[in-house]
């Protein structure tokens, strides 16, 4: 094929994400907060605080910059627009992420796999998961396809060109998040197990350059960052996976469940190994798993593919090692955390796919060609397609909705309007105070809230009360047997989230729609 023909495709493949990605966001509901301490951050070195916006925050600054910077193209004032701002970051990254993994597709197995690959990658619901909570992964991923890129370049043709992009990529990618470490750690490694096997070894200068290089450039570009932060990162979750700091305690909120006292270190990473598996397979999907490992099994043949078939096992073995050692040592591990194994293994199960329809035949006199030996046309590839892209975003859609923070916005509308100026708030989505721009407590102090004398308010959903956490037996004590005050919304469709706002001052009776004080709905137990 043409370069002009590849763009042609790429071109079109990013209005295909474009298409899936905005339909992501009337169907999916946000529900994690981490993309609200990005914005936060955003709006702190908006304000020119500096020290805390860049160095002294717990995440990594280079999506908040880029909030930042979205925030002045999208433009505006207040919570509502710094919303946007980060949905407008996150969908910019989502569809330029097209380019580096089609180019990285095309390089590691091949023209006919790259259309493939980025529609199978693309079409998973958990893009548009992070798209919706405008969650960090979606500039992470951006920067290391394009380092991973890089790095498959560098070991197929072992120019220099390519070290200082994969490089500069691999610190743009730990600047978004600590996973970007990995791959110039990967490469290193790889380079190192390089010279064991005869059809892996390149030019022995050059390998002792590119080892240096890889070493020293990276130092130089990410070390001054390291330096201020005083390590590789102040996320405790990434010294805790690399042995720098103690497992969080039983009781964490982080946890998905309490740690038993009794649990033995044995069978805490017997259940780490368990969930990194579920967490992988998550990702992929169960019926690609097979196809992925027939595609890595089946990668065209040579010095250069072997190179990237070692790579590749480097990346996915020290993926797996850090997402069981996440779970031993945090208490959780969650499908997002498991995009960096799951991108490649996809790619796998494209070629997989790919490969095995093109030696697919079936003999012709079956459909009245005598003699002929016929493989699967367009119709077949339709049908797979439909199998694979659209009934997975159609298995895990939700209703349609005005937005992915619709409900938010409305119980942080409730809040401005019903809470009084003394009165606090404990909030355990935080989005729902951020928009109502009211002084409260969030889900991290939610073990401090109760002691203020001023706590009023509680806004949880469901499953926040009903859980087996800690912290749910702490909400049930404060709200006790009271009735909520506000159902936002007061009519929730099946599987559309609906938030509870719980007046501790309040007796018990009925409850308020959002946004209809002149009316009452019993309230659902």
């Amino acid at each position: 094929m043409t370069s002009f023909q590849h763009a042609i495709r790429i071109g079109l493949l990013m209005a295909v994400t474009a298409g899936l990605m905005s339909w992501g966001l009337r169907h999916t509901e946000a529900s994690f907060a981490d993309g609200l301490r990005y914005i936060r951050q955003a709006e702190q070195i908006d304000r020119g605080d500096w020290q805390n916006g860049l160095v002294g925050s717990i995440d990594h600054p280079l999506h908040p910059l880029g909030i930042v910077a979205a925030h002045g193209l999208v433009g505006g004032e207040g919570p509502v627009s710094w919303q946007r701002a980060a949905v407008a970051l996150a969908f910019g990254c989502i569809v330029l992420l097209v380019i580096p993994l089609y180019l990285l597709t095309r390089d590691a197995f091949g023209d006919e796999t790259a259309w493939l690959g980025c529609l199978l990658v693309m079409a998973k619901p958990l893009f548009g998961s992070i798209l919706a909570n405008v969650l960090s992964e979606s500039s992470f991923l951006l920067f290391w396809t394009w380092g991973l890129w890089a790095a498959i370049r560098f070991l197929r043709e072992g120019r220099f060109f390519w070290l200082p992009l994969t490089i500069g990529f691999g610190v743009l990618a730990y600047l978004s998040r600590p996973e970007g470490l990995l791959l110039a750690m990967a490469m290193v490694l790889t380079l190192g197990i390089l010279p064991l096997h005869h059809a892996t070894r390149i030019n022995w200068p050059r390998w002792g350059a590119a080892v240096a290089f890889l070493l020293l450039g990276s130092l130089v570009l990410a070390g001054p960052y390291m330096a201020l932060k005083g390590g590789v990162g102040t996320k405790p979750a990434i010294a805790r996976v690399l042995g720098l700091a103690p497992s969080s305690h039983p009781l964490a909120l982080e946890r998905e469940r309490p740690l038993p006292p009794a649990q033995t270190t044995l069978q805490t990473y017997c259940l780490a190994t368990e969930r990194m598996v579920k967490v992988v397979r998550g990702v992929v999907s169960t019926p690609l798993v097979p196809l992925a490992l027939l595609g890595l099994v089946v990668m065209p043949p040579g010095h250069a593919r072997a190179r990237t078939w070692l790579f590749f096992g480097v990346v996915l073995l020290a993926s797996a090692i850090g997402l069981v050692r996440l779970h031993a040592t945090g208490g959780y591990c969650t499908v997002r955390h498991g995009l960096v194994p799951g991108l490649i293994l996809i790619l796998a199960a494209a070629h997989g796919l790919a490969w095995l329809m093109a030696r697919i035949s079936i003999p012709g006199d079956w459909l009245g060609a005598a003699e002929q030996r016929l493989r699967p046309g367009p119709a077949v590839w339709a049908v797979l397609l439909a199998v694979l892209i659209v009934a997975p975003r159609l298995h895990g859609s939700g209703q349609l909705i005005p937005g992915p923070f619709h409900v938010y916005r409305d119980a942080g509308a409730w809040l401005a309007q019903n809470v009084g100026g003394d009165e606090r708030a404990l909030d355990l989505t935080d989005w729902s105070l951020y928009f109502s721009r009211r002084p409260g407590y969030r889900f991290a102090n939610v073990y401090e809230a109760p002691a203020d004398p001023t706590l009023r308010w509680i806004i949880a959903r469901k499953p926040h009360l009903d859980g087996h956490w800690n912290y749910s037996a702490v909400l049930r004590q404060l709200v006790g047997q009271r009735d909520p005050v506000a159902l936002i919304p007061a009519d929730p469709q099946p599987g559309q989230l609906q938030l509870r706002i719980y007046d501790r001052l309040g007796p018990p009776g009925q409850v308020a729609a959002a946004n209809s004080t002149g009316r009452t709905v019993p309230a659902r137990r």
